[in-house]
């Protein structure tokens, strides 16, 4: 990683009351943003993503709670891992995470691949965490994007550039100007950061284990019968990548609670970050 892009994720990072620091968790060198006090909260964010993507809520959540956000393994500023990883390692690696941050059971925040991962970790681990919130979470069903949203994202992992990188996002955003709006001078380092990321030696190959673990095939039904702490899932409207049927199923057949967002994609955090705010003040 260069300076430079070193220096885009401290520019990002600066005005939030966080620290960043690095831990050895599944034997990978990881990298933590943590801060605030109060009831701890882990986040764990999307594939091909890092801790960035919670900055438009992350102000907020620190203000109330003890945060920490990992980067996961092969992302952002976390190592990738020397052996192919396995569903056990990623399990692992979450309970040294939380084992190393936490002093309390978190509630745990996990969106896309993080809510996979969430909910593999709370059938084997549940008390060691709080509560769950499944963000547009993948593994509740088979992964079988809308056409157009599938399209544009093999294209991006194929050839990762700024022109794709759009593309994927106009999909994944219900309204990607307006998020490049709210983002203002931020958002043209997140996407060099991100494109940097993602193109570092490993990345891809840790992207590709995530995806073939965690997001292509569907959580065995035992698996999830096993959870046992409170669960929330939280839904974007026009999510392309997963449809809210998946989340409504999955709601009636566990009797989860279900929170649908207006107005987002597959990602709120960025889309609604006021909307999502309020839902998770609510529980």
């Amino acid at each position: 990683m260069t300076k430079e892009l070193l220096t885009a994720r401290d520019r990002l990072l600066a005005g939030v009351p966080v620290k960043e620091r690095t831990i050895e968790a599944a034997g990978i060198p990881t990298a933590i943003v943590e801060g605030g006090r109060g009831d701890p909260l882990l986040l764990l964010h999307g594939p091909g993503e890092h801790v960035l993507k919670w900055l438009p809520v992350l102000p907020s959540l620190v203000s109330t709670g003890f945060v920490v956000a990992p980067d996961l393994p092969g992302h952002g500023a976390t190592g990738t891992p020397d052996e192919p990883l396995t569903i056990d390692r990623v399990t692992q690696w979450v309970d040294e995470v939380i084992a190393a941050t936490c002093p309390s059971p978190p509630t745990v925040i996990g969106s896309l691949v993080g809510g996979a991962i969430a909910l593999r970790y709370a059938a084997e681990h549940g008390d060691r965490v709080r509560r769950l919130v499944a963000v547009d979470t993948l593994g509740l069903a088979p992964f079988h994007p809308a056409p157009e949203f599938g399209a544009v994202l093999e294209a991006y992992l194929a050839a990762p550039s700024e022109a794709t990188f759009e593309r994927l996002m106009g999909r994944c955003s219900y309204d990607l100007d307006g998020l490049r709006g709210r983002m203002g001078e931020g958002w043209q380092p997140l996407v060099e950061y991100t494109l940097d990321r993602i193109r570092a030696p490993g990345a891809r190959e840790s992207l590709d284990a995530l995806f073939e673990l965690l997001i292509v095939p569907e959580i065995p039904a035992e698996t999830l019968g096993r959870i046992g702490i409170p669960v929330t899932l939280v839904w974007g409207r026009q999510d392309l990548a997963t449809d809210l049927s998946v989340a409504q199923s999955a709601s009636a057949r566990h009797g989860w609670p279900l929170q649908v967002i207006e107005g987002s994609g597959d990602d709120p955090v960025m889309d609604q970050p006021e909307r999502f705010l309020e839902v998770l003040r609510r529980l």
